[in-house]
């Protein structure tokens, strides 16, 4: 992974990934060396392998709907990043697109890319915070 600001008032960033880079865990350690608390951000890329969840609602738990070991290509990734219990963390969801053009999407949880992943981040003026929602027992972001 390699990064550079580029743009200031908010800060920007692009975040170069390339072959053997895990995304979702490079991304959490982007975040947490530059202290980034308040974010949002895309990408688009091609991977080698991906894990996708969903989040049932009856359990309260985040299911795996997708496990590839394939070439992909990561057509959309949106997310935002966010302070839960003091520690930047992601929220990230993907769609990716088969050979055949079939198109899969959900809550990422692991990606392998192959050959880029080209992610713009931009911060957020104020801190976002997570406080975990008693419904769903899910960390999400509260506006005071």
């Amino acid at each position: 992974m390699q990064y550079t600001q580029v743009g200031e008032n908010p800060q920007r960033f692009a975040v170069i990934f390339q072959t053997g880079d895990e995304l979702f865990d490079g991304l959490n350690e982007f975040v947490r060396q530059e202290q980034i608390d308040g974010a949002s951000f895309t990408a688009i890329g091609a991977l080698s392998a991906v894990r996708l969840a969903w989040f049932d609602w009856e359990s309260k738990k985040y299911r795996v709907s997708v496990e590839l070991d394939e070439q992909v290509e990561l057509v959309s990734l949106v997310g935002d990043v966010a302070d839960n219990a003091g520690k930047p963390e992601i929220h990230a969801h993907a769609i990716i697109a088969r050979s055949n053009g079939n198109a899969l999407g959900g809550h990422l949880r692991h990606a392998l890319v192959r050959p880029t992943c080209e992610v713009m981040l931009t911060e957020t003026a104020e801190r976002l915070r997570k406080h975990v929602d008693p419904e769903s027992g899910l960390p999400l972001i509260k506006i005071n």
